[in-house]
């Protein structure tokens, strides 16, 4: 068959068989649109499968020896080129561009097919800084675009987190997705197609990645060192996200952390109504929680709100639907009396926001000081 390696190569990708079936017809039939837009998070494996694809695309039905295959499976082939958030850092102070961070992007996805944005800001150390793709990243791009490939075929420019283009950096590629080259493909990965500029939301085909199911999560963390039971929690918990799974299991210290800080938190607020002492210790612990990375605070409040539903559903009996396995002396079936169906929903929803705030810069003093006094109130109310 003419596409046999890439069938390999998207097996070792978990889930979306629908999908790599339609992307491998495409390919067989030699019909590949020029500007397409991959959706779906990070930890559901969006970014190896367009990494699969762009290589597929390049490459042909290449052999996995060949020169081709070796170049694009060590990321340097000189046809396709990568696209990603960068921000200013200690060897990189001005202008920041892709280009720049080749070396590191190269190590740090063959590190971690499921990456995330929040693992490529601490891989490059610029946790309390927002990346972004700017301007001088689109003139580099179209500068490539412009010259002939270097194997004579198709070429591929692969945007990952395309929503972090600026307005500037989306306006300056706008024409070149609308009316690329011959044989060029635009490939953009992003979590929500809403997040983008409808001028180039409408010129891109869309493919949409969904969840993976539990089952074929267990068994891809039971093959990675996961006791059954823990396989079968934390492939409930990641909500259909093979990557958030993993990071679950490798992270189960970093959680340990979040579980204490929230234990923390929820004592102290459910404490510190009508009391004056208490409440400075709330803005104390809100000060703590400030004094970490931005990126560490978003992954707390995603953390605070898994336990929330988790909580909620055993509340109602329903914790086999969102089972939580604690790793300090936390006990969610005492905590679950507290929140119930009048309350969850003011919860998340505060919780959403504060994250909301902090990608955009906002004080994390305040935002979580702000939050935990909303807590107090809503740990509080009572069951209709």
């Amino acid at each position: 068959m003419r596409f046999v390696y890439l069938c390999m190569h998207f097996q070792d990708i978990i889930g979306h068989q629908n999908q790599k079936n339609v992307l491998l017809d495409s390919l067989a039939m030699q019909r590949v649109p020029h500007a397409q837009m991959f959706e779906g998070s990070d930890e559901q494996g969006v970014l190896a499968l367009a990494i699969a694809y762009a290589n597929a695309v390049v490459c042909g039905g290449e052999h996995d020896d060949s020169s081709a295959r070796q170049k694009a499976n060590g990321f340097v082939h000189p046809d396709i080129h990568f696209v990603f958030p960068t921000a200013i850092t200690n060897e990189v102070k001005s202008k920041p561009t892709s280009d720049a961070f080749s070396t590191s992007w190269r190590e740090f996805v063959q590190q971690q097919p499921y990456a995330t944005l929040y693992d490529w800001s601490q891989f490059l150390g610029i946790e309390n800084k927002q990346a972004a793709i700017h301007v001088n990243d689109a003139l580099k791009v179209i500068q490539k675009v412009s010259l002939k490939s270097f194997e004579g075929g198709w070429r591929c420019v692969v945007i990952w987190h395309a929503e972090k283009l600026t307005t500037a950096a989306s306006n300056k590629l706008l024409k070149s997705i609308e009316e690329p080259p011959a044989k060029t493909l635009f490939l953009l990965v992003c979590p929500d197609e809403n997040q983008l500029l409808s001028t180039i939301r409408s010129r891109c085909q869309r493919t949409h990645f969904g969840r993976v199911s539990k089952k074929d999560i267990a068994a891809f963390l039971i093959d990675k060192g996961a006791d059954q039971e823990l396989a079968e929690t934390l492939a409930a918990q990641s909500n259909g996200a093979v990557g958030k799974a993993l990071a679950l299991f490798k992270q189960q210290g970093n959680r340990a952390q979040y579980e204490q800080w929230f234990v923390s938190w929820v004592r102290t607020a459910f404490r510190a109504k009508g009391n004056k002492g208490v409440v400075l210790e709330l803005t104390d612990w809100s000060q703590q929680i400030a004094s970490e990375g931005v990126e560490t605070q978003k992954q707390f409040l995603e953390f605070a709100i898994m336990l929330f539903r988790a909580a909620v559903m055993t509340h109602y009996e329903l914790s086999a639907v969102a089972p939580f396995r604690e790793t300090t002396n936390f006990k969610l079936s005492k905590f679950a009396r507290f929140i119930h169906g009048s309350n969850i929903l003011p919860i998340i929803d505060a919780l959403e926001k504060s994250a909301y705030h902090l990608e955009r810069n906002g004080n994390a003093k305040m935002i979580f000081t702000e939050l935990s006094f909303k807590l107090t109130r809503l740990l509080h109310q009572k069951s209709i």
